[in-house]
């Protein structure tokens, strides 16, 4: 059996088109306490914009994030909430992923202190439910996610792997 075989690079190599950034308002962490997985706490999504140059709105009430901090400190995200597109459209976000780094940069975000993104690892794979027209696109496509989180709010990046 070969050790090489002939696969081209765009197998190997996925590509990214950006789809949308989206800034959130959170409301304060309603802590459940802990579990045998870990500490868990739900974050209220109170609103947001989300705009890119294939969809822009907003971000709608009702929706949060039930997370889970990890024995190993790494906090799991589990958000789930609605926006609604400029053009009316009603679409579902499921979006899941992690959140780490080191432990004083992580003091430092959970105190609310100003972080550079980039001192964190903070990725989450979104699923959106889109009604079938201008967006069911959405439906057939995976995504990657890349965030920023703040005292407040949190900003995320969205990108199609293509």
């Amino acid at each position: 059996m070969p050790t090489n075989p002939a696969i081209p690079a765009d197998a190997i190599h996925p590509g990214f088109e950006f789809v949308y950034e989206a800034h959130a308002e959170l409301g304060a962490p309603l802590p459940i306490g802990q579990t045998p997985d870990g500490a868990r706490r739900i974050i209220p999504i109170l609103s947001g914009t989300v705009a890119g140059p294939r969809i822009r709105g907003r971000i709608l009430a009702g929706g949060s994030d039930w997370q889970v901090l990890r024995s190993d400190e790494v906090t799991v995200a589990d958000a789930t909430y609605p926006i609604e597109t400029d053009d009316g459209v009603l679409i579902q976000i499921r979006n899941r992923g992690l959140r780490h780094g080191p432990a004083e940069v992580m003091a430092r975000l959970a105190a609310g202190d100003p972080v550079d993104p980039a001192a964190y690892y903070f990725r989450t794979v979104p699923e959106f439910i889109a009604p079938l027209g201008r967006y069911d696109w959405m439906n057939s496509s995976i995504f990657l996610c890349t965030g920023a989180r703040f005292p407040n709010a949190i900003k995320l990046w969205v990108w199609r792997v293509i």
